[in-house]
C-alpha cells in the first residue's frame, strides 16, 4: 500500500505494541478475577484500568510521527 501524495504513514508502532500489551494484561487479570469467583473487586478494577491505558497509548500513537 502507498501513501499517496508524500504523506507519511501515522503512527508509532512501539505505542500500538505497548496498546496490545497493556490490553493482553487486562485480559489476564479479568481472567484471573474470574478464576476467583470474583472474591474481590481489586482485579477488576486493575483490568479497568489497564484498557484504560492500553485506548490512550492507541489514541496517542496516532498522533505521534512515524520514524524511519
Amino acid at each position: 500500500m502507498s501513501h499517496a501524495r508524500g504523506r507519511p504513514p501515522r503512527g508509532s508502532l512501539a505505542l500500538y505494541v505497548i496498546a496490545f500489551l497493556l490490553m493482553l494484561a487486562a485480559g489476564a487479570a479479568l481472567v484471573a478475577s474470574a478464576k476467583g469467583l470474583l472474591e474481590s473487586t481489586r482485579l477488576l478494577w486493575a483490568s479497568t484500568g489497564l484498557s484504560a491505558a492500553a485506548i490512550v497509548f492507541a489514541i496517542v500513537g496516532l498522533f505521534v510521527p512515524h520514524r524511519r
